[in-house]
């Protein structure tokens, strides 16, 4: 049932959203011109297999820096950190939706380098399709500012903020329901 409602709604998004889509789309090439408007990158997903997710870009071309983001990172243009505060960067991921690759709730898919460190019971959370939001995502929402107010960001998550949130996903892995992704899309939705 989750896999049917996923992927309706991920349709009836597009459709929806395709004018915001598309004013986000033409927002990029003009203020950000060098590069594509589409940022993607492989993130590992069920059962740690690799997929190609696509978020609407928000970094400067070329940058090299780490997969942690900080807020306020001369990397992250104006317009990226708009498009970061209120998630638009995130529209193309119902694409990942619709085609199967992730689902509206569930952990947040990881680059490969973090979901390697899963061991042990922790690796069931890749059982799970990877979703645009989960109770994870809700408790780090503002994670990027998390992060700007600590001395070694990467260490922080990496110590901190990954271990949490992997007990956080292993907990939903136990416990979700269809019944709870609602309530859980309803929360990210009127946050």
């Amino acid at each position: 049932m989750k896999f049917l409602f996923d992927r309706f709604m991920a349709f009836v998004g597009l459709l929806f959203l395709s004018p915001v889509l598309l004013v986000v789309a033409i927002l990029i090439k003009i203020k950000m011109p060098d590069g594509a408007v589409i940022f993607k990158q492989k993130r590992v997903g069920r059962n740690a297999k690799l997929f190609t997710m696509y978020k609407f870009r928000s970094m400067s071309v070329g940058h090299g820096g780490s997969s942690v983001s900080v807020a306020g990172e001369s990397r992250i243009t104006p317009l990226g950190a708009k498009l970061r505060k209120y998630k638009l960067d995130e529209l193309p991921e119902l694409w990942n939706v619709l085609i199967g690759d992730m689902s509206f709730v569930g952990p947040r898919p990881d680059v490969p380098g973090y979901a390697d460190k899963l061991v042990g019971e922790n690796r069931l959370i890749l059982k799970l399709r990877p979703g645009i939001t989960g109770p994870a995502s809700l408790k780090y929402a503002n994670e990027e500012e998390i992060l700007a107010k600590v001395d070694d960001p990467v260490k922080y998550n990496d110590e901190v903020i990954f271990p949490d949130k992997v007990r956080i996903n292993l907990d939903y892995y136990y416990n979700h329901s269809f019944l709870g992704d609602i309530k859980l899309i309803f929360k990210t939705v009127f946050r």
